[in-house]
């Protein structure tokens, strides 16, 4: 009776691998993972080159972890052992906190942080030096910022950041709003801020940099739930979320201008609303070089507002104060070319990076 248990365990385990393989390989592969808003590795080419110096292993070992058969549900089920049966703190570095998904930030990463503000030093030596524009800055804290230290997860040092950001940013004002934040204004799912959660910071933004703000403004629903990069990467079923946007009289005639694609429209962008990240809605995401223009404006003021995705929610809260924003992001647009797209001639310059870049800056040209 026991050798049959044997063979019964063997064939059992047998015939799963045999099924797990043939489907492995069978299947059809997938390039994007809608979960993680990750590109999913391919099956690598095969040469001598890439079989002798190793490439080619790696690849394919990315690549079956990647194309493996239910992968999502392994990953889920990978998570509720960590989370609840191993009593883990987080799964691959995401911890969940009062209902707030969040990444753990650490260490500092000093180095990263005097690359990014020397790129902004850059920009300010080489084109806005001598045009007599009044140049601010600010730093947009990530979730960690308010939820790391009192539930005991490792954290990096936010103060030495701001500290080094304000000791190398010499020749620009920083305009701290810290204060105007707590963990209700983020996506319990996403790494950024609510829109429609931020008026006071948009407010201290605008009254620092001197310009009029209006907080007139009427509150809309996407129909579509969101899920933030947090719901994928933890791996947990978090109930999804609303997306809001504000529109006012102001917003609705502002004119956005795509420079990358010359597409010309709204502050909105309603065909990435019901994409793989609504959040790109807010001024079509992840553009090097937009700009948005006010006709009604009562001044001729303008900004530059070099940014990265946390800006494109922002931006819009201040359009009433200037008849133009450009808005660049030096991830995409590299910083020795830019006076071949821009103009510069005594507009305001506002750099507003969230820490999460700052402190993982080698993306900043």
């Amino acid at each position: 009776m026991k050798q049959y248990k044997n063979i019964i365990s063997i064939a059992v385990v047998a015939l799963v691998f045999v099924s797990l393989t043939l489907t492995a390989w069978f299947l059809p592969k997938k390039d994007f993972s809608d979960s993680e808003r990750r590109k999913l590795e391919q099956l690598p080419t095969m040469s001598l080159e890439t079989i002798t110096n190793g490439s080619f292993m790696t690849k394919f070992e990315s690549f079956t972890q990647d194309q493996f058969p239910l992968r999502d549900t392994f990953r889920s089920l990978k998570a509720f052992t960590a989370y609840y049966a191993l009593g883990q703190l987080d799964n691959n570095g995401i911890y969940i906190r009062d209902g707030y998904a969040a990444k753990i930030e650490y260490p500092l990463h000093e180095d990263s942080v005097t690359h990014a503000a020397d790129r902004f030093a850059y920009v300010y030596n080489q084109y806005l030096k001598e045009t007599g524009s009044k140049i601010y800055f600010t730093v947009a804290p990530d979730k960690g910022y308010f939820l790391a230290e009192e539930s005991n997860y490792l954290h990096m040092d936010y103060e030495n950041l701001f500290a080094l950001m304000k000791e190398r940013m010499d020749f620009a004002e920083y305009i701290d709003i810290t204060g105007t934040l707590d963990i209700t204004d983020y996506y319990k799912t996403d790494t950024h801020w609510r829109q429609e959660k931020i008026l006071e910071t948009a407010k201290k933004l605008a009254e620092a940099m001197g310009i009029e703000y209006s907080e007139h403004y009427t509150e809309h629903a996407l129909e579509n739930p969101f899920y933030g990069v947090y719901y994928g990467q933890a791996s947990l079923p978090l109930p999804a979320e609303t997306i809001y946007y504000l529109r006012s009289d102001t917003l609705d005639h502002c004119i956005v201008t795509n420079h990358e694609n010359g597409t010309i429209g709204g502050i909105y962008n309603m065909d990435k609303a019901t994409g793989k990240d609504p959040y790109e809605m807010f001024l079509s995401g992840p553009v090097s070089l937009i700009t948005i223009e006010n006709p009604s404006c009562k001044t001729a003021k303008e900004l530059i507002m070099f940014r990265d995705s946390f800006g494109s929610s922002i931006a819009p809260l201040l359009a009433e104060g200037y008849e133009k924003i450009t808005l660049v992001d030096i991830r995409y647009l590299r910083v020795d070319q830019l006076d071949k797209f821009i103009e510069f001639d005594g507009q305001d310059v506002l750099f507003l990076y969230s820490t999460h870049i700052l402190n993982e800056s080698g993306l900043l040209t």
